[in-house]
């Protein structure tokens, strides 16, 4: 029998949508995937809640996304919140109101889970030679799995560092000061450094989510964004280190008029940046493959593997 799943990973800066249909034979069929700039992250890294902008940005998100599930037919949905939701004193206010849209009980997972779907949905769109690294750099956390032979998780660290909290806590200046870019980068070093990841026995490093995907379309000379062209392209080192300085060297107005650049994820590509460049510098060869498929793709698998979800 078909069946029909929708999975939404609500980030600190994106909110993302998948419903896909699995035939009776196993296959499976993308019916629709979308990503909307909610900026859900909003001024958390030093408030501790939800900003009223930010909640309603996200509310309006959840409003579309329940049509276009409900179109679908989705007899299953998760929706999934990562490391902003973590952090804040008025969750509650952020899940009656998805609640109330969507019609489904929003999850917290933990850093550890969110690992380990980023690392199953990866998987299921591209080969990587053992011992790879997946990268997932979000607004409010970074995931590193380390994944040996036969897809077999080694280990999995979420770190408490994002695009948005980088640029929050110490990109101030429009563009940055010489050293404020210096201290982010101590601080991402110093988190990096403390992961307790191999990065010298990396083999493959594999990058997913935004600023992977942002660096891929500007190194690729994108003017529209091409899902197609950006997954599999392997990131230079040097192109990483080149994007990562232009644009901690370019005013956020300035980063807003580039090609595939949403306004709301201008202001903090700079931080996102700085991250994988930190983290290309430390694996030997210092190439990441960009993937397309991520934790959405994990979450949609691991609901047609599951079963229904608790309902509201």
């Amino acid at each position: 029998m078909a069946r029909t799943v929708a999975a939404v990973d609500c980030g600190t800066n994106s909110i993302r949508l998948l419903v896909v249909r699995q035939g009776s034979d196993g296959t499976l069929t993308e019916l629709a995937r979308e990503v909307r700039l909610a900026r859900l992250g909003q001024g958390v890294d030093a408030t501790r809640r939800f900003h009223p902008d930010a909640l309603d940005r996200a509310f309006v998100v959840c409003e579309e996304f329940a049509g276009i599930i409900a179109r679908h037919g989705a007899e299953d949905v998760r929706f999934v919140a990562t490391s902003a939701a973590r952090d804040v004193a008025n969750r509650d206010e952020f899940f009656d109101g998805v609640r109330q849209r969507m019609g489904v009980v929003p999850e917290v997972i933990t850093g550890d889970e969110e690992a380990e779907l980023s690392a199953e949905g990866v998987l299921s769109g591209v080969r990587a030679q053992p011992p790879a690294l997946v990268i997932d750099i979000g607004g409010g956390s970074t995931e590193l799995v380390v994944i040996e032979s036969g897809d077999r998780v080694e280990s999995a660290r979420s770190l408490d560092v994002g695009a948005v909290r980088v640029r929050e806590r110490y990109l101030h200046s429009d563009p940055p000061t010489p050293d404020e870019i210096a201290a982010a980068r101590a601080f991402i070093g110093s988190l990096l450094d403390g992961s307790g990841v191999a990065f010298r026995d990396v083999r493959t490093a594999v990058g997913v989510a935004g600023t992977v995907t942002s660096v891929a379309a500007r190194v690729l000379g994108l003017r529209e964004y091409s899902r197609e062209a950006v997954h599999g392209t392997v990131l230079a080192r040097e192109d990483i280190g080149s994007a990562a300085h232009h644009w901690v060297s370019t005013a956020v107005a300035d980063i807003e008029q580039e090609p595939c650049m949403h306004p709301l994820r201008a202001g903090v590509i700079a931080g996102g940046a700085l991250i994988l460049d930190e983290i290309s510098a430390r694996v030997p060869a210092g190439d990441v493959l960009v993937s397309e498929t991520d934790i959405l793709d994990g979450i949609a698998l691991r609901v047609l593997a599951d079963g229904v979800r608790p309902g509201p």
